[in-house]
């Protein structure tokens, strides 16, 4: 794991009162994410712990209840589909089979250069939207198999960019 940046971790704890760090759990867990190319493992989470002076599986907790914490590798650009009534109505099922057979992944697998993971959600709030999935920070809304297409080749090019 990269280590965290300790005037940070701090400045997360701080914004809580004192006897009340463990509120600073979810905040920390994603800058441990972050550091951990975008996983956490066991040793992560045990280091979150002792940052927290807390029990280990009061992390692990967490962790494994929160789908926005990923407990395995995954690829540079996570596809979190939402298949929830409303997405499912307007054809999320049919978005999730594309993206499998277009990356030849299944859900929750990534693909062999790394670049793609393929994870079903539950209930993105964004129903209005819907087929849609949440990629990163965005949301990718009313998903077609084009725009499937133009997503992938954008992040693609933007990985080609950056390397």
């Amino acid at each position: 794991m990269n280590k965290l940046d300790q005037q940070k971790v701090n400045e997360v704890i701080a914004r809580y009162p004192e006897g009340k760090q463990k509120s600073a759990l979810i905040p920390l867990l994603h800058m441990a994410q972050d550091a951990n190319d975008g996983w956490l493992d066991v040793p992560v989470m045990d280091h979150v712990a002792e940052l927290l002076n807390i029990l280990p599986i009061e992390v692990y907790e967490v962790a494994s209840f929160y789908t926005m914490y990923n407990l395995k590798p995954v690829g540079k650009y996570v596809f979190e589909v939402c298949r929830t009534g409303p997405c499912m109505l307007n054809g999320s099922d049919d978005i999730i089979a594309y993206i499998k057979e277009k990356l030849s992944i299944s859900e929750g697998e990534t693909t062999p250069d790394g670049m793609f993971t393929l994870k079903p959600a539950e209930c993105l709030g964004a129903c209005g939207y819907a087929p849609m999935m949440q990629l990163g920070k965005y949301y990718k809304e009313h998903l077609t198999k084009e725009k499937i297409d133009q997503i992938i080749d954008e992040c693609r090019k933007s990985a080609a960019l950056n390397n």
